[in-house]
């Protein structure tokens, strides 16, 4: 019952940074492109790729911690539900052109982001 308590508070912290997060960088970059998503991905994908490995080989936290953590908060901080509507809403909108780069950027600096993190936690 624990891990499904961890990933229930994790994934409720995780939404409610998101929402956060989505409202300040709208606030900055506007709502053109869906600059909240890509940035709330590739920050999902860093603290995933860091925190993976950084309480898998660097620190010692509880197992049912690690799973609120991973699970819960990232799962309910990420994205990629809502990533996969906003690019077929740009290729119905006939924006085509922003629909491919959303989801290269979304690609490319997402893995980025996770090595990123790995390379972190494990050279720290």
């Amino acid at each position: 019952m624990q891990p499904y308590i961890a990933i229930a508070i994790g994934g409720i912290l995780g939404c409610w940074a998101r929402y956060a997060m989505t409202n300040l960088v709208q606030s900055i970059c506007g709502r053109d492109f869906p600059y909240a998503t890509l940035s709330i991905n590739i920050v999902a994908c860093f603290l995933m790729g860091f925190l993976f490995f950084a309480t898998l080989e660097r620190m010692t936290i509880s197992p049912v911690l690690r799973i609120g953590i991973l699970t819960g908060f990232i799962g309910g901080f990420s994205t990629f539900s809502t990533f996969a509507m906003e690019t077929l809403l740009l290729a119905e909108q006939g924006d085509t052109g922003k629909g491919v780069l959303y989801v290269v950027l979304s690609v490319v600096l997402g893995l980025l982001a996770t090595f990123g993190g790995a390379f972190l936690a494990r050279n720290l």
